[in-house]
């Protein structure tokens, strides 16, 4: 658990039904402020379904999710205002839009032209490569760029908490590593408080505070990046291992 106590956003009791088929049961989970956690597990677990939960892009069936210690009603278009911004699997971003067109999309709905300005000014200081390349369309761009497009656009939202759908998918080494440091970045300078479903297992646990470990639609472990590494979770959910009675050898 957050060793702090206070959950900044948090999942209680989240169940969620894709027709006969229970995505998630009784999932409590969440993110403290300043935190990064981690959501893992193996494909078909529910790590993305967790934050389109959150979203309300996904049918739950019971359970709540609480912003700020209140449950959290919005609906979907409404939530980055709240100050929740989601960033995607397969980053999604516009390519017939220039790379400065595309990260204003992230915050259409803000009407102060300066507030959106110092947004603009802030993301394209942390992404160098978009600060040099703002007038490029996006399709000019490689798959670890369109990547920090995906994240620099999702930060113009100014938000409080940042959600983050596999954002090292389909990547080259070399660009995952460069895009958990940008992740870290983003924690350490402007203070955003991450929650990142990721399969990188290696990776992520270098950047994280917390991880949530999922299987088969449940919470089967949390902790420190320590605690887990110190325990045989991962072998055991990664090779079906998990309650089976079987020695592991």
């Amino acid at each position: 658990m957050n060793p702090n106590g206070t959950m900044l956003l948090e999942l209680v009791d989240i169940s969620v039904r894709y027709g006969q088929v229970r995505a998630l049961t009784d999932v409590s989970l969440g993110v403290g402020m300043g935190e990064i956690v981690a959501v893992m597990g193996p494909n078909g677990a529910g790590k993305s379904t967790v934050l389109k939960a959150v979203m309300g892009l996904a049918p739950v069936v019971d359970g709540h999710v609480n912003w700020r210690q209140q449950r959290l009603t919005a609906p979907t278009h409404e939530i980055v205002r709240e100050g929740i911004a989601f960033v995607p699997q397969g980053r999604r971003v516009f390519t017939h839009l220039s790379i400065e067109e595309n990260l204003e999309m992230g915050c259409l709905y803000l009407n102060d032209a300066a507030e959106k300005q110092r947004r603009l000014d802030t993301v394209l200081e942390l992404f160098p490569v978009l600060h040099e390349k703002r007038r490029d369309l996006a399709s000019q761009m490689s798959g670890g760029q369109q990547q920090m497009l995906a994240l620099g656009r999702g930060l113009m939202a100014g938000p409080e908490v940042l959600l983050l759908d596999e954002p090292t998918l389909g990547l080259a080494p070399i660009v995952v590593k460069e895009v958990f440091q940008k992740v870290a970045e983003i924690s350490e300078k402007l203070k955003t408080t991450i929650m990142v479903v990721e399969h990188n297992i290696k990776g992520v646990l270098d950047i994280v505070d917390r991880a949530y470990v999922l299987d088969m639609g449940r919470v089967v472990h949390d902790g420190t990046p320590d605690s887990i590494q110190e325990t045989d979770i991962l072998t055991r959910v990664f090779l079906g291992k998990l309650d089976t009675g079987e020695d592991d050898e």
